[in-house]
């Protein structure tokens, strides 16, 4: 039974829109009656996979997509709402659970809205004209004679009148998705497109969300992983008389190199994985952290993925007036959630239930089965929010975790990482490397443009649950980085072009993607060395790239963004930058996202100390074309959240290693932005009502880097070519060559 701390909206809309859907609608519960009670479906093609009218005219949408605090939860209610014409808090949202919700894919790469959403409004389109069609019928009316509003159809030129509910509460659609269903007008939209308040955030605010760590089930005791002393290491021997003193120990669970304790508490669970006598292997299969770039370099080549090859590269460099070259690194990243991962896991009747925050319960689903040698349909994964992810993050290992000492013990176990479980064992950003050259003719045109990414193989770099590896238990890989090639490529119409990604056999540390994985990484290179190609011509950075720029909204885009930052035009670097111990600057950054949709443009505005090598970055400008944009508000926030995430990226963050395992434990070894240097965020959005929508989540994040570190080079004339910008690298770059 889920007991919830305290009673709130979301606890009654979560259970409440359940239990209704459970006695009208027949849909699985975690009961023994589920087993005689037809299925709810789930297929992508049906209307009653997503959404459902109950008998007091309500609606229940079901979204395989979650919120993971971008704002998707009031993204999808505004879209359901719109297109079924009912009030916002008629529309009641259930997210990521296996037995109710279609697979719509995990909640990355900002494809909530650009897909989730859109087959949700498919759906609702759907219903919709059935509902219009079902009220002809029972009014004697033309549909397009009909009206509807909250809710209720009516002629348009009055008369009786017939509510959803009335038509079909309680019952199914029985219908087919269609794509070709019209949907509404941007013109009549009276809740799409509107700076809707996160519905979310009171509860969040006053302490009355339930979040995974709230979640509560009879008879539930509490479980801890003792980790390895290194990556690799295998567990040798256990002393269970080292615990014996500590009250209310449930069980040691021991399986391969799986090692966990579980105790009627919380605080007994804690104190034995710390008491816990355990002798591991000795192992140090790292490779040395200050040869990282090197150790990455000579990594073997699985296979090259070529991006893009236009024109004679080869040629056009050797005849170059003038030629660059430079390379880029990026270091690894941890996910750094402020709240570590939780989880709940309950094995009844040999079926298995566990409480997740994962992106990804539809893939977590077989993961679990597979490693504890289940049938895939006897596992139910519920989504529960939790510490905020953007990417894989511990939430799916803390998952595992508890399911496999749940079958240990036959009772709910509650597994509650801890900082060192999540900077230590969470998977990591993985480094990349870059290596670029250009050309530039007499005239300071760009003639030729290589570069060499090297990152690792997403189908090699597969990332198992680490419950089921150390348990030495059945397990497919979850997911890959995937992905890490996009905007490799650059959005600029130079006439030799050639971007090669060399695809790794190994990374140091389990992978997994953060967010805008490779995206960035990539941006941080290609606009980096754009604006050396820009210093180079004598060229301001701006105009430059309007010079290889021939695509409309990205044109419209940068001269937006000039006018919002007030450009100057000059090159860079500043000429009268002064020679006092601050120096300002300013630094643009600019994406196409994956080449093929959200348009980004960046100034960033940065101080220098010339004596300590900090930088700060005061203000942050951003133009974003999204295409419609289905809550401004929510565009806001991310665009805003996007630049203080990568801002601390970019200065702070660096996963810190010895031979054996991660040493960057905590926020003093691996701190993060604070609170007096967060920058002030300018944004200017353009909509397009009549475009379909792009993603949000991701995009601002590419052009972070690059507009840092070209703003620094404006600032002092030093250029910033590793990722993080430590002061240490700073001074280095200001010592004269």
């Amino acid at each position: 039974m889920f007991i919830a701390p305290a009673s709130s909206r979301r606890d009654f809309l979560k259970s409440g829109a359940l239990i209704v859907g459970f006695a009208i609608l027949g849909l699985p519960s975690s009961g023994p009656a589920a087993a005689t009670e037809p299925a709810k479906p789930l297929a992508l093609d049906q209307v009653d996979s997503f959404l459902a009218i109950n008998s007091d005219g309500t609606a229940t949408i079901y979204s395989g997509k979650v919120e993971l605090g971008t704002g998707v939860l009031t993204a999808i209610t505004q879209i359901a709402a719109e297109e079924l014409d009912l009030p916002l808090d008629r529309v009641n949202v259930i997210q990521g659970d296996t037995a109710l919700t279609p697979d719509q894919g995990p909640t990355w790469g900002s494809l909530s809205i650009q897909v989730g959403g859109m087959q949700i409004r498919h759906a609702a389109a759907t219903a919709r004209q059935a509902l219009l069609r079902m009220a002809a019928k029972k009014l004697g009316a033309k549909p397009d004679q009909l009206v509807i509003a909250d809710g209720v159809i009516r002629p348009e030129l009055g008369g009786a009148e017939v509510s959803y509910a009335e038509l079909v509460g309680g019952k199914r659609f029985l219908l087919e998705l269609d794509k070709k269903a019209p949907t509404k007008r941007p013109s009549a939209y009276s809740i799409v497109g509107r700076p809707i308040a996160r519905l979310d955030i009171p509860g969040k605010v006053t302490g009355q969300f339930t979040y995974v760590q709230d979640v509560r089930m009879a008879g539930m005791v509490h479980g801890r992983v003792v980790r390895p002393s290194g990556v690799g290491a295998s567990l040798e021997s256990v002393d269970e008389s080292s615990i014996k003193d500590i009250p209310g120990i449930v069980k040691i669970v021991r399986e391969q190199n799986f090692l966990g304790v579980v105790a009627e508490t919380e605080w007994a669970a804690i104190k034995a994985s710390q008491q816990l006598k355990a002798t591991w292997s000795n192992w140090e299969g790292l490779p040395d952290e200050t040869k990282l770039w090197e150790w990455v370099r000579g990594s073997t080549i699985d296979k090259d993925l070529v991006t893009s090859n236009k024109g004679n590269v080869t040629d056009a460099l050797s005849q170059a007036a003038k030629k660059l070259s430079a390379t880029y690194d990026f270091t690894i990243h941890t996910h750094g959630s402020i709240g570590p991962s939780c989880a709940v896991a309950e094995i009844t009747n040999g079926k298995l239930t566990c409480w997740t925050p994962s992106q990804d319960t539809h893939r977590l689903r077989p993961a679990l089965a597979n490693m504890l040698a289940m049938p895939v349909e006897d596992v139910r994964c519920i989504y529960v929010e939790g510490s905020g992810c953007y990417g894989r993050n511990g939430h799916e290992d803390a998952t595992a975790d508890a399911a496999l000492m749940a079958r240990a013990v036959g009772r709910p176990v509650r597994v509650q990482w801890m900082r060192g479980d999540e900077h230590g064992w969470d998977p990591k950003g993985p480094p990349t490397l870059i290596d670029l050259h250009g050309g530039l003719d007499a005239s300071g045109n760009v003639t030729a443009w290589q570069s060499e990414f090297f990152i690792p193989n997403g189908d090699a770099g597969t990332v198992p649950l680490l419950a089921a590896k150390l348990a030495k238990l059945p397990y497919a890989a979850l997911t890959s980085p995937g992905n890490i090639t996009r905007d490799s490529d650059i959005p600029y119409g130079i006439a030799n072009v050639r971007t090669t990604c060399h695809l790794l056999d190994r990374t140091p540390l389990r992978p997994s993607w953060i967010r805008t994985p490779g995206r960035m990484q990539n941006t941080f290179a290609n606009e980096s060395f754009m604006d050396e190609l820009a210093a180079a011509a004598g060229a301001d950075p701006l105009q430059f790239r309007l010079r290889y720029l021939d695509d409309p909204r990205g044109i419209e885009l940068l001269r937006r963004l000039a006018r919002l930052a007030g450009w100057e035009t000059r090159p860079s670097p500043n000429r009268n930058a002064g020679s006092g111990d601050i120096a300002t600057g300013r630094g643009l950054s600019y994406v196409k996202y994956e080449l093929v949709r959200t348009y980004i443009g960046a100034v960033a505005e940065v101080e220098v100390d010339r004596k300590s090598g900090k930088i700060r970055v005061p203000r942050f400008f951003v133009v974003h074309d999204c295409g419609q944009i289905i809550n401004p508000d929510g565009v806001r926030n991310q665009i805003e959240g996007n630049v203080i995430m990568t801002v601390s990226r970019t200065l702070f963050e660096r996963v810190t290693f010895d031979r054996s395992r991660v040493t960057s434990l905590d926020w003093a070894s691996y701190p993060i932005l604070t609170f007096p240097d967060v920058p002030t965020v300018v944004s200017d959005l353009i909509d397009r009502p009549d475009e379909p929508p792009w993603g949000v989540g991701e995009p601002t994040g590419a052009v972070v880097p690059g507009a840092i570190s070209n703003a620094v080079f404006d600032a002092v004339g030093a250029r910033l070519r590793s990722v993080p910008f430590h002061p240490d690298k700073v001074k280095a770059a200001l010592q004269p060559m």
